[in-house]
C-alpha cells in the first residue's frame, strides 16, 4: 500500500464526472498526481465501443500505477442504462425479478461484466437492492426487483455475482432503502417515519443478507427518523458506520450518492457535505459533474484532516480501504479497435433472445 499523504487521502476518496466532451485539463490533473480515486461516466460521456474503451484507456493511464482508479457506471438495465448496443440490453431488473430465474439474472450479469470489462470498466453501480414498497415511488420503481425483500435478495445476489465473475466490482444500492419514499432525491430531500421494526423487516433485509457479499454499497440521500433523524444516511455516521458497518458487518466500500444531488447541496455546501460523508463512515465519494465542486470538495477534507486529527485518521482509513479495492479490481481497457468486436463476441442477441423466450413463456408483458 502506497504511503498516502493527507492531499493524496483527500483524492483518494473522490470519484468525478464530467460533462460531454474530453475529461477537463483540470482533472486529468488531479489525477496525474495521485489526488482522484476515480471516474464515473454517463451518456453523455459515451459513443462508440471504440471511443469508450479509448477514453478508459486516457483516464486509466492519467493516474498513477500505484494509485489504479475506479471506472464506474450505471449500467442497470431498463431506463437506467448508459451504454447502448453492442452492449447487452437489459430490460428493467422488474422483469428478471418476474421471471424469478436467478440463473438467468446471474448469466445476465456476469456477460454484462465480460462487456463491461472489454470497455475499461471496474465497477458497475447495480444491483438496486430497494424493495418496492411504494407505486407512487418517482426513482425507484422497476429498477427494483421486486416487492418483497426475498425476491430482491435472491436476484440482487445472483447479479452480484455475475458481476464478480467477470472481475467488475457491484455496489449495491441504497442504503438502508429508497423503495418506500415517496419524492426523488436528485430534486428533494425524502424522509421516511418507519418504525425500525418496518425497516429491519423490509428495507433493511437485503443490505444484511448481502453485506458479506458485496465489494461496495452505495448509500441514500434519505432521512431515516428511526435511525437517526433529521440527518440523511450519506451522512449520518449512525447509519453508516454504526448500522452498516457494526451491525451488519459490511467490511468493503461504501460510496455515497452524488453529493451535487439536491437532497444534499440544497442543505450543505459540497466541502460540507464531503466531510460529513467521510465523518460518517463513507469511503468514496461521487461528484458527478462539477469539477469546481469536486476542487471544494477536496480542499474542505484537507482542511479538516489538517485541523482535526481523528478525522484524519478516519479519512486515511476511507482513502486505504477504497484504494485496497481498486488494486483488486484492476481495469484491463482492450485495443480501441478491437472493442466492437470483443463485444460482439459475446453474442448479446442470444442472451437477449432467451430473456424474450422467458418473458413470453412467463406471459409477462413487454416494456
Amino acid at each position: 500500500m502506497p504511503n498516502l499523504t493527507t492531499n493524496l487521502c483527500a483524492g483518494q476518496v473522490l470519484i468525478a464526472g464530467f460533462g460531454a466532451g474530453e475529461p477537463p485539463p483540470e482533472l486529468l490533473r488531479m489525477a496525474a498526481a495521485g489526488s482522484l480515486g476515480g471516474f464515473i461516466l454517463f451518456r453523455r460521456n459515451l459513443g462508440e465501443p471504440g471511443e469508450v474503451a479509448g477514453l478508459a484507456a486516457r483516464l486509466h493511464a492519467a493516474v498513477p500505477e500505484d494509485l489504479p482508479a475506479w471506472l464506474g457506471v450505471d449500467q442497470e438495465g431498463g431506463r437506467v442504462a448508459r451504454l447502448g448496443a453492442p452492449v447487452l440490453r437489459l430490460p428493467p431488473m422488474r422483469v428478471l425479478g418476474d421471471l424469478d430465474d436467478p440463473a438467468l439474472t446471474g448469466d445476465c450479469a456476469a456477460l454484462l461484466g465480460r462487456q463491461l470489462r472489454v470497455l475499461g470498466f471496474n465497477l458497475n453501480f447495480a444491483p438496486v437492492l430497494d424493495v418496492d414498497t411504494n407505486p407512487a415511488n418517482p426513482v425507484i420503481g422497476d429498477r427494483s426487483f421486486g416487492r418483497t425483500p426475498e425476491r430482491v435478495i435472491a436476484h440482487g445476489a445472483a447479479f452480484a455475482a455475475g458481476l464478480a465473475r467477470a472481475g467488475i466490482a457491484a455496489c449495491g444500492k441504497h442504503f438502508p432503502g429508497h423503495g418506500d419514499t415517496a419524492l426523488d432525491s436528485h430534486f428533494q430531500l425524502p424522509r421516511l417515519g418507519h418504525a425500525l421494526e418496518r425497516l429491519e423487516r423490509v428495507e433493511l433485509l437485503p443490505f444484511a443478507a448481502l453485506a458479506q457479499r458485496l465489494p461496495c454499497i452505495m448509500t441514500a440521500h434519505v432521512v431515516f427518523d428511526a435511525l437517526d433523524a433529521g440527518v440523511p444516511a450519506t451522512l449520518s455516521r449512525a447509519v453508516i458506520h454504526g448500522l452498516l458497518r457494526e451491525k451488519l458487518g459490511f467490511a468493503g466500500v461504501v460510496v455515497s450518492d452524488d453529493l451535487e444531488m439536491k437532497a444534499i447541496s440544497d442543505h450543505h455546501g459540497l466541502a460540507e457535505a464531503a466531510c460529513a460523508a467521510i465523518a460518517a463512515g463513507c469511503d468514496n465519494l461521487l461528484v458527478c459533474s462539477s469539477v469546481d465542486q469536486l476542487l471544494l470538495a477536496h480542499d474542505g477534507l484537507v482542511r479538516r484532516a489538517q485541523a482535526d486529527a481523528g478525522f484524519a485518521v478516519t479519512l486515511r482509513a476511507a482513502a486505504e480501504r477504497s484504494l485496497a479495492a481498486r488494486l483488486r479490481h484492476r481495469a484491463q481497457p482492450a485495443a480501441a479497435h478491437d472493442a466492437a468486436r470483443l463485444l460482439a463476441a459475446e453474442d448479446p442477441e442470444a442472451l437477449e433472445r432467451r430473456i424474450a423466450h422467458a418473458r413470453h413463456a412467463a406471459e409477462l408483458p413487454r416494456v
